[in-house]
């Protein structure tokens, strides 16, 4: 019987990987028509976003750059605004000092109230209440300015005087707190007025934020025998610390740009008052709404400069919060 033999023959040589880029440019030929499209749909929408944000950036230099040039003062440290002397003088000390005095006094006061409202809509109050409270906190972040203003200038303010006399008896003798008993239409109305608009906002997105919180983190706190308390501190607060610094560079972003309700409520002033309490001071968005109807082309661009300034507050206190937001990015409790 003849024993038939097999020939070995070498291995194949092995097929060379793609490379990454080829990986990506396979992908991309594979991909399908819709994705393509949603693809240059969102890139074009980012790309649209940015020309849109360079157009503006590039309209308010050019027209504050025409006032600037022909101001007798200093544009920064100036307290007065007069657009219609010869030479015309004017200057956004007192615009920068109660914008930013007015933002914090509300970031003061709501940001702690808006936390422990979406704290207890979602961990402490029954559905049945949780629900009804979330419904009202939404109706109230689409109430317009106009209409805040108006409660404002006719509820708020006339009900303001024995929070201030208050004030200025306790806490009068540090100065911020003194109060001539003029009218309260100063920088600490106007603050709560702007926490009391902020605060839907930032509710509504902490809400949402606790909400995504992993449930198995807070059960295994429970059984560890944590108290409600320690489970928020330990596990909500921890997860949710990225969400509520959006939150709260969103209401800043309104506060910082308030107009019509901060026009009603305020007395304005050039003048930077030491006391919260006597009226007197200003805003960037309240000196634009009231100057702009009256003002002249050279007024207009005097107006669009603070506005400029404006805008590049708002520019920083956004990459501000992205710093924030990024150094905390380490933790992510959706990770554990």
């Amino acid at each position: 019987m003849d024993i038939s033999t097999t020939k070995t023959t070498d291995a194949p040589p092995p097929t060379p990987q793609p490379t990454l880029g080829q990986q990506k440019r396979n992908a991309r030929g594979a991909t399908r028509p819709g994705d393509r499209i949603f693809l240059g749909l969102s890139r074009g929408s980012g790309i649209l976003l940015l020309v849109i944000m360079a157009a503006i950036a590039v309209f308010l230099t050019y027209r504050a750059c025409l006032a600037i040039s022909k101001d007798h003062g200093n544009f920064l440290t100036t307290f007065e605004w007069n657009t219609n002397l010869q030479p015309p003088t004017f200057g956004i000390a007192v615009l920068a000092f109660g914008t930013i005095v007015s933002s914090v006094i509300a970031m003061a006061i709501a940001v702690p109230v808006a936390v422990a409202i979406a704290l207890f809509i979602t961990h402490y109050a029954p559905r049945r209440m949780s629900s009804p409270v979330a419904y009202v906190i939404d109706l109230l972040a689409a109430v317009p300015s106009i209409v805040y203003g108006l409660w404002g200038a006719l509820v708020l303010v006339p009900h303001m005087d024995g929070l201030y006399g208050w004030l200025n008896d306790f806490f009068g003798w540090t100065g911020i707190f003194s109060w001539e008993q003029g009218a309260p239409r100063s920088m600490l109305t106007v603050g709560i007025l702007l926490a009391i608009m902020i605060l839907p906002i930032i509710t509504n997105v902490s809400r949402e934020v606790f909400r995504q919180v992993p449930q198995m983190h807070e059960e295994a706190a429970l059984a560890l025998g944590a108290t409600r308390w320690e489970v928020v501190r330990m596990s909500v607060l921890p997860f949710g610390r990225s969400g509520v610094i959006s939150a709260s560079m969103l209401g800043l972003g309104r506060a910082l740009g308030e107009t019509m309700a901060v026009a009603t409520v305020l007395s304005p002033n050039f003048d930077i008052q030491a006391s919260l309490l006597n009226p007197g001071g200003g805003t960037f968005a309240q000196n634009i709404a009231s100057k702009f109807s009256e003002a002249d082309e050279f007024g207009r661009d005097a107006l669009i400069a603070s506005g400029l300034v404006l805008f590049v507050i708002t520019l920083v206190v956004n990459g501000a919060a992205r710093l924030i937001i990024a150094r905390r990015a380490e933790y992510s409790g959706a990770n554990a």
